[in-house]
């Protein structure tokens, strides 16, 4: 299967946004990608909350959902948008992710799980939960001959999640993000390698990357990384743009033939709450 990664400097506003989405996707499509993933927030950067909400829109009126159907219809792809912004019902905004299949209908959607809480080294901080409804469900979907797992950005800091993907059949696991650079250069890598070995599992992660017009700057080095750890396309910069890759979908289940993880863990019990119990 070919896969392709987008890489965006998403801004401020939406129908800019929505148009270099458009452009980057059909440019995908014309190196024949079957599968291709956009980042976190493919439709708004925007780190002031007053500003997001006068333009987030509910899922229904979602110019980047829209034109993802359209545009999966119309080259024969599975398209992913790794997340955009979206209003819920009740008022609360989503992080939401949306997997798209060749005929133009949803076949996914993932709500980011885990919020990006923290204050960085540097003086940034950021409260993701002061803007975003967090989700609680783990989503694996069927796609072609495999398996995809989704998850988002900071998800890629807890493992469990992963392998829980894995465990539930997934040969191909995401982290479409908006990576801080700060953290990016410390810890990108590593992670989707990690996250790779691990699960005996691809690895897909499309990023934005530069310097936001919100201010904010994010590390982009969209990644994608082989079941045995081996990084096999990478946008070695900040710049929007495209990779491709070749990925062959047996490779999964030859690394956890190799490497049997998945199948050899055990439950356990922790010592000191057993203590405790008895006291």
């Amino acid at each position: 299967m070919r896969v392709a990664c987008i890489q965006m400097r998403s801004g401020t506003d939406p129908d800019r946004n929505a148009e270099d989405f458009q452009r980057l996707v059909a440019e995908a499509a014309g190196a024949n990608a079957r599968y291709v993933q956009t980042p976190e927030m493919t439709g708004l950067v925007q780190k002031d909350r007053a500003a997001l909400m006068r333009a987030v829109r509910p899922e229904s009126d979602d110019r980047v959902f829209a034109a993802a159907a359209r545009q999966a219809k119309e080259h024969d792809i599975w398209l992913h948008v790794g997340s955009t912004p979206i209003l819920r019902e009740d008022g609360k905004v989503a992080n939401r992710a949306a997997l798209f299949a060749p005929d133009g209908t949803r076949a996914a959607t993932y709500d980011k799980i885990h919020m990006f809480d923290v204050d960085l080294e540097n003086g940034e901080s950021w409260r993701e939960s002061a803007i975003y409804a967090p989700g609680d469900m783990l989503v694996t979907r069927k796609m072609d001959d495999t398996t995809l797992g989704l998850a988002i950005c900071y998800d890629l800091r807890f493992p469990h999640l992963f392998r829980d993907q894995a465990l539930a059949g997934g040969a191909i696991l995401t982290a479409p993000a908006a990576f801080t650079r700060q953290t990016g250069q410390a810890h990108w890598h590593v992670l989707l390698r990690s996250r790779a070995i691990e699960n005996g599992a691809f690895v897909i992660a499309a990023a934005q990357g530069g310097l936001h017009e919100d201010g904010r700057e994010t590390y982009g080095h969209s990644l994608v990384v082989d079941p045995w750890g081996a990084i096999i396309a990478e946008k070695d910069d900040d710049e929007p743009g495209i990779i491709v890759a070749d990925i062959d979908l047996s490779a999964p289940a030859a690394a956890r033939a190799r490497i049997p993880n998945l199948q050899n863990a055990r439950s356990y019990v922790h010592e000191n709450k057993i203590n405790e119990a008895a006291q």
